[in-house]
């Protein structure tokens, strides 16, 4: 086998598989290395995405959606059930078969497309040279053309509550529990807290979430931060703000957590099992040579362009460890991006666009800016909101919690955020991404055909409502 490649991508996640795949179809010789081993040793493919994040806590997220559904809201269908239960270990092991079917469509994809596989580690030195670590320890050096670094990001450790055995985890680690424990700790109400702290909640955990920001969701719009922390609240997540936690003490077959409060007293809680999600930070360490001209920030991040160019001319870093938020599709855009500049296109990806997601229930999802980035930039700016309680689809299915909130150019209408908290919103703020990608306004959304009965009528009528044209709801009045 050929050393020599027009472009080798280091890791083989949601960037660097697709950047793969993408520069392989344009009729470039390319490989993939990555180091990732399953739990039973075997390579996979799919990053932290596939095997530990993305598919498998949105698998938990389903299955536990589904039981809490037949046990508490079922009834209001006329459906009435005796005798629930939940087999963890059944619900577990199907993740698993979704994520072994998933990793392995990638290694399909690969061989179809012609991309070359390398399973081990990958470093970048000097020329644009790669060395290339086996699983076996034997090493060899590939010879690239171009080379493209999707390296991702691993869980940030914090010294307070180092992980230990099944007790204190991270997010690998709360995908695993093979019992629903009694009491479930969180560490940070961001993301990845909030999701797998809702897993075990629907199961019947009583969880406590400590968050050491006095504000909760302080990125996303505030609306849906409010109207969030209320319903999470109904649901019993137990969330402390300003709770910074100080220390941890493993006691037998629980953890008692020692954290200050709000108020700065200190406080003690005792967990069976103790989830830290406290962020994520880029897995840049050891990957390049001290010669190969690749610069880093400080935080390990990878500098480079709006092309994701690094210092290094033919050498690109995409996802989790450049600037940007860390999202998987983000990740795969950049590496479609880069593979496009490769072959000789022009090619660039709309930052403003790219749209975020919690997988709560109800889902929070947005895109572009919010009010408080808009007052802060003195934009003027106007607001449309529609709620899913006055949609008759979402009554139908007894899911009315929430709302779409849309932001619009007080002088051009042009749509700058929209930002969505109910049923379906991951899959419904694709409208507002696609419309704001074309620079729509608010008025052309309004003037669009929106199936009914759906739930995808409420961007509608708030777009409507931007200019108070709301039809099924009373319209506020104009100052």
């Amino acid at each position: 086998m050929s050393n020599k490649f027009d472009v080798v991508v280091i890791g083989g996640g949601p960037g660097g598989y697709v950047a793969a795949i993408r520069a392989a179809q344009l009729g470039l010789k390319a490989a993939c290395i990555e180091k990732w081993l399953d739990k039973e040793s075997k390579p996979r493919l799919g990053g932290t995405c596939l095997n530990v994040g993305c598919i498998p806590s949105k698998a938990l997220l389903d299955s536990s959606q589904k039981y809490h559904d037949t046990k508490e809201s079922n009834s209001v269908h006329g459906i009435s059930v005796s005798d629930i239960a939940i087999d963890v270990d059944a619900m577990i092991d199907r993740k698993d078969k979704i994520v072994n079917q998933l990793t392995s469509g990638i290694t399909g994809l690969f061989k179809a497309n012609g991309v070359t596989s390398f399973e081990g580690f990958g470093k970048v030195l000097a020329n644009k040279k790669v060395e290339f670590t086996a699983h076996d320890g034997t090493v060899s050096i590939i010879d690239a053309e171009n080379v493209i670094l999707a390296t991702g990001s691993i869980p940030i450790n914090i010294p307070p509550a180092p992980r230990t055995g099944d007790i204190i985890v991270d997010n690998v680690g709360a995908l695993e529990f093979r019992a629903i424990p009694k009491r479930l700790g969180v560490i940070g109400a961001g993301v990845i807290g909030l999701e797998l702290g809702s897993v075990w909640a629907r199961l019947g955990s009583e969880v406590v979430v400590l968050e050491a920001q006095d504000s909760f969701l302080s990125l996303c719009d505030q609306d849906l931060a409010k109207e969030a922390a209320k319903i999470f609240k109904k649901q019993k997540l137990d969330i402390r703000l300003g709770a910074r936690v100080t220390g941890s003490q493993i006691n037998g077959e629980e953890v008692e957590v020692t954290y200050l409060d709000a108020k700065g007293e200190e406080q003690k809680q005792t967990f069976d099992k103790l989830i830290v999600a406290v962020g994520r930070k880029p897995f840049t360490e050891g990957c390049f040579s001290d010669d190969s001209g690749v610069k880093l920030d400080e935080r390990g991040f990878v500098f480079v362009d709006e092309q994701c160019r690094t210092s290094v001319p033919g050498v690109f870093a995409v996802g989790d460890i450049v600037r940007g938020p860390m999202l998987a599709h983000k990740a795969s855009e950049e590496g479609v991006m880069v593979a496009d500049i490769i072959a000789g296109h022009k090619a660039q990806l709309n930052y403003d666009c790219v749209p975020s997601v919690i997988y709560t229930h109800p889902e929070l999802a947005w895109v572009g800016k919010n009010e408080q980035e808009l007052k802060a930039e003195g934009v003027k700016y106007k607001v449309g909101k529609f709620p899913f309680a006055a949609s008759g689809r979402a009554m139908a299915a007894n899911d009315t919690d929430g709302f779409v909130k849309m932001i619009a150019c007080e002088e051009t209408d042009r749509i700058l955020g929209c930002h969505i908290i109910g049923g379906h919103a991951a899959d419904l703020i694709a409208q507002a991404v696609i419309a704001m990608e074309f620079g729509s306004t608010a008025e052309d959304i309004a003037l669009t055909v929106f199936a009914h009965p759906t739930v995808s009528e409420a961007v509608h009528e708030a777009a409507l409502a931007v200019n108070g044209h709301a039809i099924h709801m009373a319209n506020r009045k104009k100052r």
